[in-house]
């Protein structure tokens, strides 16, 4: 089954913003995450509608944090990506009548309703500024002196 990995790389973008002194272009974020610039623009535009960044265009332009890393947390980044299913397991619904599967469900259902739960309080607790320290503290863990510019994405 498919992962859902926008979190994972709208974070990942965010945290390179960071860094940066200037503007980044929606080119430049979709090397980073290898993917298209028009799927990056459709995920910055959702997040400038939310206050995380902003856009200028023209010469120079491009997109920069509009936001306090420390006080924006996991959770309302998933939030701003329209809350995507936590979990890659549901129920069956084959057969709805049934009662081993409503017996089944039921419990699943709780089961995953605890997970999801669970799940959003730890990302209410980690800001994209917990998030930038570890990545400067793995940094200085490698000593190297790159930049997280620098670093590659190939092992």
């Amino acid at each position: 089954m498919k992962r859902d990995g926008r979190l994972s790389g709208v974070l990942h973008i965010l945290l390179h913003m960071a860094e940066r002194a200037g503007p980044v272009t929606s080119e430049d974020l979709s090397k980073m995450m290898d993917t298209n610039p028009v799927v990056i623009r459709r995920i910055m535009a959702g997040l400038r509608q939310q206050g995380y960044v902003r856009s200028e265009k023209g010469h120079g332009g491009g997109w920069t944090l509009a936001c306090d890393l420390s006080k924006v947390t996991l959770r309302e980044i998933y939030a701003a990506l329209g809350s995507p299913s936590l979990l890659a397991i549901g129920n069956r619904t084959e057969a709805p009548s049934c009662l081993v599967e409503q017996a089944v469900n039921a419990a699943l259902q709780q089961a995953f309703h605890d997970a999801e739960e669970l799940l959003l309080t730890r990302f209410g607790e980690v800001t994209l500024a917990m998030l930038g320290a570890d990545v400067h503290s793995r940094l200085v863990a490698r000593r190297s002196s790159q930049t997280i510019e620098e670093h590659t994405h190939a092992s």
